[in-house]
């Protein structure tokens, strides 16, 4: 099998895999991403004595917006046109172009894939996809929920099914990703049919520096009378909010939580508002379902904090959903529900950049 390259620019960090036959031969993990110039000497330094070239490389690319609906081969021209829609995800569509941008004067040789977080969602039913807003607005502004954490969903779905031991066009689950960003999805049957996150990554649960949903009515007034400026606004809503916001500034890390929560309030209260939140998105998506097969943790939070498991299942009686029988991390993906439960609770661990290799290759075959 080929070797490709997978570049995921975060908010505040840059991973760089190099995946060989579904397994990774080397990883890089920065938490700051470089400045583009720097960038491109460490794609450089870290494929220059690789055992084998890429043939490809991929690019995590939060939100596709309108232009980037699959994975697609990335030229000057696809560029360009996302980056139109940049300020959708301000704080990670433009780190990620950069190091497009930087990563084909790097490797110009090799086909380079934008893949969309948003693509795993871009077959929404309408009913769950469109706002009730003027339709004018939504004509104009392309004005729908994209969803997010695809690439995340689609690895959690596909290891489902093996676990399950069924085919994922049989099965009807509710996959989470819990982490720095947070969202739940329902899937029936492969297919998305319902999502927390919306037009941009904002929308859903409380997540660790970003506010998830609020009352738009409390936006406008806050903006209204000179309260704050949009700027203020943005920063606050973007950094300041989540779990930062609900803990006074104390951790926007779960695991810093859990462990001051004993002693702290404002600790506590941002877990369990957390997890209220989780909760009631998973109730919420499992709308679109006619059973939920598998309640399925995924996300850096969901695959190693078991506090937070317990906590989110200790608010889903009524969907069948019982308390971890495990309470402890797992070495490998699994079930952390009694046996005999009627809706089985798994952990599969985030692995963006398998899902992210196994879609660039697709997407250079299809091409070719």
């Amino acid at each position: 099998m080929p070797t490709v390259l997978t570049i995921n620019a975060g908010s505040s960090s840059l991973q760089l895999h190099l995946v060989r036959d579904g397994e990774v031969e080397r990883v890089s993990h920065t938490e700051q991403p470089p400045e583009p110039d720097a960038a491109e000497r460490t794609i450089a330094e870290f494929v220059a004595d690789a055992p084998e070239k890429p043939v490809a490389v991929g690019h995590r690319l939060v939100h596709g917006g309108p232009v980037v609906r699959a994975p697609s081969i990335a030229d000057d021209d696809l560029v360009a046109a996302v980056r139109q829609y940049a300020d959708l995800a301000p704080l990670h569509v433009p780190p990620a172009l950069a190091l497009v941008e930087a990563a084909r004067r790097r490797l110009p040789d090799v086909p380079h894939v934008l893949c969309p977080d948003t693509a795993f969602h871009a077959g929404l039913p309408e009913a769950a996809a469109e706002y009730a807003l003027p339709a004018e607005w939504r004509r104009a502004y392309g004005l729908r929920r994209y969803g997010f954490h695809g690439l995340s969903y689609a690895w959690s779905l596909g290891r489902a099914a093996e676990l399950l031991g069924r085919p994922a066009g049989a099965l009807h689950l509710v996959l989470t990703h819990l982490g720095g960003g947070a969202s739940v999805t329902a899937v029936r049957e492969g297919r998305s049919v319902d999502t927390s996150m919306g037009f941009t990554p904002f929308e859903g649960v409380p997540m660790s520096k970003r506010s998830g949903s609020v009352d738009p009515g409390m936006l406008l007034w806050l903006l209204d009378d000179d309260r704050l400026t949009l700027k203020e606004l943005q920063e606050g809503l973007e950094r300041r909010s989540g779990l930062v916001g609900l803990s006074e500034g104390r951790s926007g890390d779960t695991r810093d939580l859990v462990a001051a929560a004993g002693d702290d309030p404002a600790a506590a209260l941002a877990l369990d508002v957390f997890t209220l939140r989780v909760a009631r998105e998973i109730a919420a998506v499992a709308t679109g379902l006619d059973r939920i097969d598998a309640l399925v943790f995924g996300g850096e939070i969901g695959w190693d904090q078991p506090e937070v498991r317990a906590a989110v299942c200790a608010r889903l009686g009524t969907l069948g959903v019982r308390p971890p029988a495990i309470d402890r991390n797992l070495d490998a993906d699994g079930f952390i529900s009694p046996p005999d439960a009627a809706v089985p609770v798994l952990v599969i661990q985030p692995r963006e950049e398998l899902q992210l290799a196994r879609e660039t290759l697709t997407a250079v075959r299809r091409d070719e």
